[in-house]
């Protein structure tokens, strides 16, 4: 038998164990291949199914502000594929915007490159500077385009899947659809915003001194008006009224007396978010300083060189004119945002409803943070049958002081309502809310009484501010869950499911108000600190600076900020229009 005869009765499997031998005997060739040949198919299934198994869960994040950054630095990107898209590659310290205005702080001070922030992370985040057009939570799937200069080689347009979705791009300024506000108006939510509002100021006076201007002409081109009485607006008033009397009167001295600031507030009075206190002490200092504030006037059209607006208090409709126009009313929902929400069934919503573990309502591994999303928080009287029939241990149809005592912690937990009601009618125990009419404790309670003691509890029930330390508390809170997603599925550490049973598997998020401040210009400042204090005065003005100057997101923009506020202490404010 040749050699051939013999391996092809190997082959075809006549002679078993030759082929065996044969097939450990040789090292390489055919002959293992053809012999392995299934085995090796096999084993390539068996490693793409488990590659499929092992590979990271894919993380997209919409957006680089307070929300997204927060996010980010928080994140242990190990056991993630984190990628991030932003029409912006940097971080922006919003809450100094309105000291860039007036050139108080540089622009480039109070913004750090995300690329520089995601680097120092042990682990890989990609990063695509490009905006999101559209996102489909059907095919989870993003699609976004470049803003980068389209006559560079390659398409601007590209999509990208996800696991895990974070939409924390923010809001736009909301107009109320006022006319002629996009066509006259200046904004203050980016960075190009203040650069555009510091140009603007200066080419007023610039143009209020040259010659053969009447007097009237002069005085309009020099009349400033900021819409809306918030923190923004006034903190802008502030800044501008400052920039104007310490540095542009010595520059142009001959319209020094021509200059007007104007404030107009829809409400009853500016800062109405803030204590009253600070309220009252804002519109008398914005008084002494010669800023008018103008409150209970309703702006109803802005026309290139006068503002249209309505006293409500007597329904009068009067103009003023105006060099210049800053709209600071609030936000509202961007165009990718509002598209979402009609996919998902949220179309007749103004804002993006999100739980309070910050999952996007009605659409699974989507998230929202910041200023696009609110907290739709659950109401107790809509679980408060399931928290009675839960609690009543032993079917008695009477909720006893012992068995409240058992879901009280879990009740407080999920509904935050609960312990604010608690703080305002001053009830040192949770307890006192089973007390009859007298205050007198009582052995049992039935479910009517139950409902009756709880019912006035969701009143207190209130929006979060969009704020950037809601933001970052937010985006740190989501970190946090991503962190412990493995551990918390299979030990729960949230609060019981009244109406399913079992646990959830998060604490919700609870937001913790680290109190609030209002510049107010002439190195005064207002504050508003936990436990109802109220700080006014020289002395708040240096705790703000101290406390902005820590909150900064890397020493290098620290070090710039406290820079260039001594810079301004020594040399004065910049007036170069560049």
């Amino acid at each position: 038998m040749s050699f051939f005869s013999h391996f092809n009765k190997i082959l075809h499997g006549r002679f078993a164990s030759p082929k065996i031998l044969v097939l450990c005997s040789l090292s390489s060739g055919g002959l293992i291949a053809y012999a392995d040949s299934a085995s090796d198919k096999e084993q390539l299934i068996s490693e793409q199914n488990d590659n499929k198994e092992t590979r990271k869960k894919r993380v997209l994040v919409l957006g680089t502000g307070w929300a997204g950054t927060s996010f980010l630095k928080d994140l242990d990107i190990s056991s993630y594929d984190v990628q991030v898209v932003s029409p912006r590659n940097y971080f922006a310290f919003t809450p100094l915007l309105p000291s860039v205005t007036c050139g108080t702080v540089e622009a480039r001070s109070i913004v750090e490159p995300i690329r520089s922030i995601i680097k120092k992370r042990n682990g890989e985040i990609k990063f695509w500077e490009a905006e999101c057009l559209k996102v489909d939570p059907v095919n989870k799937k993003v699609l976004c385009r470049s803003n980068i200069d389209e006559n560079l080689a390659g398409n601007n347009e590209f999509s990208l899947e996800y696991d895990y979705l974070v939409i924390a791009i923010g809001a736009q300024v909301n107009t109320f659809n006022t006319p002629g506000v996009f066509e006259h108006c200046y904004f203050l939510k980016e960075i190009e915003d203040a650069q555009r509002i510091r140009r603007a100021v200066i080419d007023r006076f610039e143009k209020a001194i040259l010659p053969e201007l009447t007097e009237e002409e002069r005085k309009t081109n020099l009349h400033f008006v900021i819409v809306g009485g918030g923190p923004t607006g006034v903190e802008f008033a502030a800044e501008l009224h400052d920039f104007v009397n310490e540095d542009l009167i010595n520059l142009y001295p001959s319209v020094k007396d021509l200059v007007s600031i104007s404030v107009i507030q829809s409400g009853d009075h500016i800062l109405n978010t803030y204590d009253e206190r600070i309220s009252t002490f804002a519109e008398q200092k914005f008084r002494r300083d010669g800023i008018e504030v103008l409150t209970g006037h309703r702006v109803l059209s802005v026309l290139d060189r006068t503002v249209n607006m309505k006293i409500k208090s007597t329904g009068q409709n009067i103009s003023i004119p105006h060099g210049m126009v800053v709209w600071s009313t609030g936000v509202g929902t961007r165009p990718v945002v509002k598209d979402f929400m009609e996919q998902i069934g949220q179309g007749n919503r103004r804002i993006l409803a999100i739980n309070e573990w910050l999952r996007v309502k009605e659409c699974d591994d989507v998230y929202a943070l910041g200023d696009c999303a609110t907290v739709d928080q659950r109401k107790i009287m809509d679980d408060i049958s399931a928290i009675f029939k839960v609690a009543d241990k032993d079917n008695s149809g009477t909720l006893t002081k012992e068995e409240f005592k058992d879901v009280i912690e879990d009740i407080i937990i999920r509904y935050p309502q609960v312990e604010l009601y608690l703080q305002k009618k001053h009830l040192s125990d949770v307890y006192d809310l089973l007390k009859d009419v007298d205050g007198n404790n009582k052995e049992g309670v039935d479910i009517e009484g139950f409902k009756l003691a709880l019912s006035h509890i969701d009143k207190q029930m209130k929006s979060l501010p969009a704020t950037a330390q809601v933001a970052a508390q937010q985006g740190a809170y989501l970190a946090r869950c991503f962190n412990m997603r493995e551990k918390c599925t299979l030990e729960p550490e949230g609060p019981q499911k009244f109406r399913s049973g079992g646990r959830h598997e998060f604490l919700p998020f609870r937001y913790r108000h680290l109190g609030q401040f209002a510049p107010l210009g002439g190195e005064q400042a207002a504050a508003e600190l936990p436990g109802d204090w109220v700080s006014m005065g020289q002395s708040t003005q240096w705790l703000w600076y101290s406390i902005y100057a820590s909150k900064q997101v890397s020493w290098r923009t620290r070090f710039l900020v406290v820079g260039d506020w001594t810079r301004r202490f020594v040399f004065g404010r910049d007036s170069s229009r560049i």
